[in-house]
């Protein structure tokens, strides 16, 4: 199978290895900490949905160029957008993360660096997460006037706790490698060196199990902490329309966010 994406800008693309069972999905924005845009996070959702076209792919194996996983979404192209048009993008990004939680093959995250905001969301739908001593974690929506939706948040209350992820969401702080790891938000943590080949050789073993036990697996886990299609019922909106505005303007004139203090 070839899957040909877009190239959405210079230095902007997404590419797919298919090799020995293995397909390596590689996000390349470098100049932007592997941030995406939303044409990328539609693209994304374009190679998740048919990954599985080609009966040779076992395992998927999601990473970031150089030194990063990747930051999120592109903060940046919100300042261009309207409410309307930021809503929407989250919505690509949601569906992005629902079609590779939901492959039916397994899936192996690669985290080397950063992977923050709906970085980490991304990371958290992989099956496995592998990080390096460099991988930080983390979801600072707080600054900027994105509400989290009950999706969104379900991922981390069923792998952290709820305590946690309001800590987590409450301050805005970013976990290291090592604490990410002692919280389970990675299952593996090798030396930055060391990354891709370990994940490479894991996701080879992976690949040589059955088929048959490993989706059975994948459904039964899937089915013990599924809510989440009902909790998807319920959601409004992504971005408060007091708050966000003002967020995203503080990001980019880099200054603190000044949200004025309501009561409703």
């Amino acid at each position: 199978m070839k899957v040909n994406i877009k190239r959405i800008e210079p230095k902007a693309k997404i590419t797919v290895q298919e090799s020995a069972g293995l397909a390596i999905v590689t996000l390349f924005r470098p100049h932007l900490k592997n941030a995406l845009n939303s044409k990328m996070w539609q693209e994304l959702t374009e190679i998740g949905e048919h990954i599985c076209d080609n009966p040779k792919n076992k395992v998927l194996v999601l990473r970031g160029s150089g030194n990063q996983f990747t930051a999120g979404s592109d903060i940046k192209e919100f300042h261009q957008m309207t409410v309307e048009e930021a809503e929407q993008a989250f919505v690509y990004m949601e569906k992005a993360i629902s079609t590779f939680e939901k492959l039916p093959i397994p899936t192996v995250g690669v985290i080397n660096g950063p992977a923050m905001g709906a970085g980490l969301e991304l990371a958290l739908s992989c099956d496995i997460r592998i990080g390096s001593e460099q991988a930080k974690m983390g979801i600072p929506v707080g600054r900027l006037g994105i509400k989290l939706n009950n999706k969104f948040v379900k991922r981390l209350v069923d792998l952290i706790g709820p305590s946690r992820t309001k800590d987590l969401v409450y301050t805005g702080r970013i976990f290291d490698a090592k604490e990410a790891y002692q919280l389970g938000m990675l299952n593996y943590l090798v030396e930055e060196k060391q990354l891709d080949r370990f994940a490479i050789e894991k996701a080879r073993t992976i690949a040589e199990q059955s088929p048959a036990s490993l989706l059975a697996v994948k459904q039964s886990v899937a089915n013990c902490i599924n809510s989440i299609e009902e909790l998807w019922k319920t959601d409004t909106n992504f971005v408060d329309l007091r708050d966000f505005p003002e967020g995203i303007a503080a990001f980019v004139e880099k200054r603190k966010p000044d949200f004025k203090r309501r009561t409703n």
